[in-house]
C-alpha cells in the first residue's frame, strides 16, 4: 500500500503552487516542511526551513503555473519523491521552467516536505 499516492503528492504541490500565486507560500511551508528540511532553488542557494519562511514573506506572487510529467518514487514505507517540470509566469519576467523534486517523508501520519529540488530545464 502507498503510503503516499500519486493523487496526494499532486494535491500538495499544487496547494503549494497556489499559495505562491496569493503570496501565501510562508505559512504554507511553515506548517509543511520539516524542521530539518532544506530547499535547493535553481540558483545553487540551500536554505532551511526559517530562510524559506522569511524569503517567502517577500517574495512576489506567480501569475500561473503549469505542472507537467510527474512522476513519483517509492523511497520506503514512509517517505515519496514527487519529481515534475515546472513553468511558472509572474508579468515582466520570463517564465520560469525547471525540474522539482519534492521529497515527502511521514510525521506524526501526515506527510510533510524534507527536500525540495530545483533544476534549470533548457528544453
Amino acid at each position: 500500500m502507498d503510503v503516499m499516492t500519486m493523487d496526494e503528492l499532486m494535491a500538495l504541490e499544487r496547494q503549494g503552487w497556489d499559495a505562491l500565486c496569493r503570496q501565501s507560500g510562508a505559512s504554507f511551508y511553515g506548517a509543511l516542511m520539516t524542521e530539518d528540511a532544506v530547499m535547493v532553488l535553481v540558483n545553487g542557494l540551500v536554505m532551511d526551513k526559517t530562510e524559506v519562511v522569511q524569503s517567502l514573506d517577500q517574495a512576489p506572487g506567480w501569475d500561473r503555473y503549469e505542472i507537467s510529467d510527474p512522476r513519483r518514487v517509492e523511497l520506503g514505507s514512509e517517505s515519496a519523491a514527487l519529481v515534475y517540470r515546472a513553468r511558472a509566469h509572474r508579468a515582466g519576467d520570463l517564465p520560469f521552467d525547471a525540474a522539482m523534486t519534492s521529497v515527502y517523508v511521514t510525521v506524526d501520519g501526515a506527510p510533510r516536505l524534507a527536500l525540495y529540488t530545483q533544476t534549470t530545464a533548457t528544453h
